[in-house]
């Protein structure tokens, strides 16, 4: 497509919505039609995302004055976009939906995750999973891309290169400790924990059973997946640390061509393995307003043990960014587009 297309963000005054916002902005093929939210409607939007103050003068409107486009991203809490999905459909001829509502194949899988059936079973063999390192080729030819679960994406991407090389026991179970930011809470939680005096403090923590879990079974064809998550002292960012076992011997060198037969043609993922120096493994710290994901690992070939390692911005290449590189490859623009800033350091 050589012309600008018309962009609208339904949810636009979360986190991700803002993160939605300031990289649509700078695309270059993109117009900033609209952006939704009912309780800021009329309001600039500096006056929730005050990080694009003087970057547009959009200001929020309501869903009922949501206009017809090329493209709707969808930036709404879990279960309602699939209840109002024919009414964005009839909008846009391109969806990508941020929450979780067409991220899972199986109906059974989704009640038992999220707690009730689902609202348009219909519509979930037309969305693609939208993590374009595994689901690329699907993406370019989609309609309808599905968001990922941030926690999901740094599981998956951790282990990816492993399961692909056939590295993996799966007799054994996979274990994945993620440490997450307050900003994964979503705004209100994350500015409760920042400033415990106005609700309480906010804490994420799921010791079993997270939801994310069958979104990592399923893009990798495994049964035995178990994450624990845990909040720590960072706003942004998810740190995935992923424990398997291999057959005895898996060392440095069979680890290196693993990651990097799965990698080394990927724009957005970085292999951090280094055995000197201050920044030898994974950081999110480093990837704060970045679609970059970073993995490492370390290893015991006498035990076959594999510490697999990935780092990312939750609000970036784990829910914003990823949306808009596979809205990239859905449209045929170069897939690096308006996603290439580096983070900071220090």
């Amino acid at each position: 497509m050589s012309e600008r297309v018309r962009v609208s963000i339904v949810g636009a005054s979360g986190y991700t919505g803002g993160e939605l916002i300031r990289l649509l902005l700078a695309h270059p093929y993109v117009t900033l039609q609209q952006v939704t939210s009912e309780s800021n409607a009329g309001k600039p939007i500096h006056a929730v995302h005050p990080n694009l103050r003087k970057a547009t003068t959009l200001q929020f409107v309501s869903a009922t004055a949501l206009q017809a486009c090329d493209v709707l991203f969808l930036a709404l809490p879990h279960g309602e976009a699939q209840r109002r999905i024919a009414h964005f459909a009839a909008l846009a001829p391109y969806i990508i939906d941020l929450s979780a509502d067409f991220r899972l194949r199986d109906l059974s899988v989704y009640e038992r995750y999220y707690g009730e059936p689902h609202a348009a079973p219909d519509w979930l063999d037309r969305f693609v999973y939208g993590l374009p390192e595994i689901n690329r080729e699907a993406l370019r030819t989609a309609k309808y891309a599905s968001g990922i679960g941030c926690n999901a994406a740094a599981a998956i991407l951790a282990l990816l290169p492993l399961v692909r090389a056939g590295l993996v026991d799966s007799s054994k179970p996979i274990t994945v400790d993620l440490k997450v930011g307050s900003s994964e809470g979503g705004a209100t939680a994350s500015q409760a924990s920042h400033h415990p005096e106005r609700s309480g403090a906010v804490r994420t923590f799921a010791a079993v059973g997270h939801r994310h879990e069958a979104e990592v079974a399923q893009a990798l064809g495994l049964s035995n997946v178990y994450l624990s998550i845990n909040s720590i002292e960072m706003v942004r960012g998810v740190m995935a640390t992923a424990q398997v076992f291999s057959a005895a011997g898996v060392d440095d060198k069979v680890l290196w061509k693993a990651y990097r037969a799965a990698y080394s043609a990927e724009p957005f993922i970085r292999i951090v393995h280094d055995k000197s120096g201050v920044h030898r493994h994974p950081e999110p710290k480093w990837l704060a307003g970045t679609n970059f994901a970073d993995v490492g690992w370390e290893a015991e070939p006498e035990s076959g043990r594999i510490v697999a390692l990935a780092a990312l911005d939750n609000l970036g290449k784990g829910a914003a960014g990823s949306a808009v590189q596979c809205m990239n490859l859905m449209l045929g623009y170069p897939e690096e587009t308006a996603l290439t800033f580096y983070g900071l350091h220090p």
